[in-house]
């Protein structure tokens, strides 16, 4: 479950209060940005090279060609069948999570083109629910592997999530075979999945799907792990943990992750790895 996965990200350590009040000043070099400044440098620091969190629809003008993304699915919602209720009701959040984001889940999917490359394209939005997959993103990630197989076009999946959604019990759990299977089906129809890691990749998702890729690409500095590094710490107490544990760095290192590529250059590579996969007939 994804209740206490650390998403302290890469740089640890309190901020000034006047650095956590501002949403674009830069926890690694402390730069501050208009609006206008980060989503020209597609919201990387200039200064320092720090990747700040991407919305969903953001990134879908980011990495598609300019109206090439045709959205599918996007009525779908998460269900609430065990009437789940902590401190306020599972339906209040959701659709607290749905005015506040404009998405009706933490995923938005359908067919794109990358740098004259088709594709399907699958995105989640760490900004509805801390990206947590329940029924709804599972049923969104297979039915987008399903048109990639019956297309033969590879499926670009960009991740953001803290895990499953513990609001939706072992139905949030069954996501995590459900979307392995689609993959396997997508092998077997000769069709390729991208894997692409933002921060944070956890739990579920890098359990599941994320982690299956033909390629598996990941963003500078983002934590990639099944569990974040304060958890992990209580549970081998006497032992320090690596600075980078968890990171991309650390996880191609250990050959987790294929290639760690900044976000001004995702785009041009994933169009190469396209026309490569579109080269060897899928």
């Amino acid at each position: 479950m994804a209740s206490r996965i650390d998403v302290s990200i890469q740089h640890r350590g309190p901020e000034p209060e006047q650095e956590r009040k501002h949403p674009n000043t830069c926890p690694s070099c402390h730069s501050h940005y208009k609006d206008e400044e980060l989503e020209a440098n597609l919201r990387v620091c200039p200064q320092c090279g720090h990747h700040f969190p991407v919305r969903a629809r953001e990134r879908v003008i980011q990495l598609a060609d300019r109206g090439t993304f045709e959205e599918v699915d996007g009525d779908l919602r998460s269900a609430d069948p065990l009437e789940f209720f902590d401190l306020r009701a599972y339906k209040e959040r959701l659709a607290e999570a749905e005015v506040a984001t404009g998405l009706g889940d933490a995923m938005i999917a359908g067919a794109a083109v990358i740098e004259r490359r088709p594709c399907e394209l699958a995105v989640m939005d760490f900004a509805f629910m801390g990206g947590s997959m329940g029924s709804a993103v599972g049923e969104k990630f297979v039915r987008a592997s399903e048109r990639a197989a019956a297309r033969r076009v590879p499926l670009v999946c960009v991740t953001a999530s803290g895990g499953a959604r513990m609001q939706e019990g072992i139905l949030s759990l069954m996501q995590l075979p459900k979307t392995v299977a689609a993959v396997d089906e997508l092998r077997e129809a000769r069709a390729a999945l991208i894997s692409v890691m933002t921060h944070p990749t956890t739990a579920g998702v890098i359990a599941s799907f994320a982690s299956l890729g033909d390629v598996i690409v990941a963003e500078p500095g983002a934590l990639l792990a099944f569990t974040g590094p304060r958890v992990v710490q209580q549970t081998v107490k006497g032992e320090k943990l690596p600075d980078d544990f968890g990171l991309a760095e650390s996880n191609q290192r250990f050959g987790h992750v294929d290639a760690i590529i900044p976000r001004p250059e995702l785009r041009p590579y994933l169009g190469r790895l396209l026309a490569l996969f579109e080269r060897n007939g899928g």
